[in-house]
């Protein structure tokens, strides 16, 4: 996967995570609207952020970015965990999206690991 494509799939990553808060109960339940907001903060973050990581001045500082979107999609997740328990919505629909969160922080996991091999040596 490019650099363009990842860039890519973290904001659809993010827009999707945005229509699904767009479903949720809000009106019904307190902690919905929590949740929505919570989400579409920490799911947008990675998307909006990656240029910036790939125009890191140094290696250090790629891979300090790196871990801040990875912090990022680890917040969503959770919170697309959350949203899942409280069967707000159809299960698959959420599903997919925590795989979409689980597969991107694999992707950065391993960028980040590769780096600081690259930073050890």
């Amino acid at each position: 996967m490019t650099a363009d494509q990842l860039e890519a799939r973290l904001i659809m990553f993010g827009v999707n995570c945005t229509l699904l808060t767009r479903r949720l109960p809000i009106e019904q339940y307190y902690d919905a609207k929590n949740a929505a907001h919570q989400l579409v903060r920490s799911a947008s973050s990675p998307g909006f952020h990656y240029g910036e990581t790939r125009a890191a001045e140094s290696s250090r500082d790629f891979l300090h970015k790196l871990k801040l979107g990875l912090k990022e999609l680890r917040e969503s997740r959770n919170t697309l965990r959350y949203i899942y328990y409280l069967k707000y919505l159809p299960e698959e629909d959420v599903l997919a999206l925590i795989r979409e969160s689980t597969e991107l922080i694999a992707i950065f996991t391993s960028s980040a690991k590769k780096v600081q091999m690259k930073m050890a040596s």
